[in-house]
């Protein structure tokens, strides 16, 4: 079993179309791969109370409990570094307050939802974060290779 984390795609319209809110991540994990937000669910938290903490933390957003949807989660699994192995909740939202605004962990941006910056992020979210932002609930497997970059193997456990 992995660190429990969360993560939120914040969604919103733009005037190109749908755009979810991302983020470069700039110390840590993940070190300037631009990635979704949230982070570790601490003692007491439930999923999506630490995915709403972690977008103030990161993002300055204030999330509206009540928009917070699940999105299914992500079982991330590193054969050759099971330290880096993950249990992630999703979530999508669309309504919070505030200003999003860059920390020192994340540099945050708003990205077409048709157009995602693939290449700058974990090779892994091509398989699943397109069907995520469309409104798939699933619950997915990402196993990694050797490398800790590419994808070995990924499956969908169930809708």
């Amino acid at each position: 079993m992995g660190a429990a984390v969360a993560i939120c795609f914040l969604l919103r319209d733009g005037a190109a179309g749908r755009e979810v809110l991302l983020g470069r991540k700039k110390r840590g994990f993940g070190h300037g791969k631009v990635v979704g937000l949230g982070g570790h669910i601490e003692p007491g938290e439930t999923a999506a109370q630490a995915a709403i903490r972690e977008l103030f933390e990161e993002a300055c957003v204030v999330l509206d409990p009540a928009a917070v949807q699940p999105g299914g989660s992500v079982d991330f699994r590193f054969p050759a570094k099971p330290a880096w192995d993950m249990e992630c909740s999703m979530f999508t939202c669309t309504a919070w307050t505030g200003e999003v605004c860059e920390t020192e962990e994340i540099a945050p941006a708003w990205y077409p939802v048709d157009a995602l910056p693939l290449a700058d992020m974990w090779q892994d979210a091509d398989h699943w974060l397109p069907m995520v932002l469309a409104g798939t609930v699933a619950d997915f497997l990402v196993e990694m290779a050797e490398d800790n970059e590419t994808v070995a193997r990924f499956a969908v456990l169930g809708q």
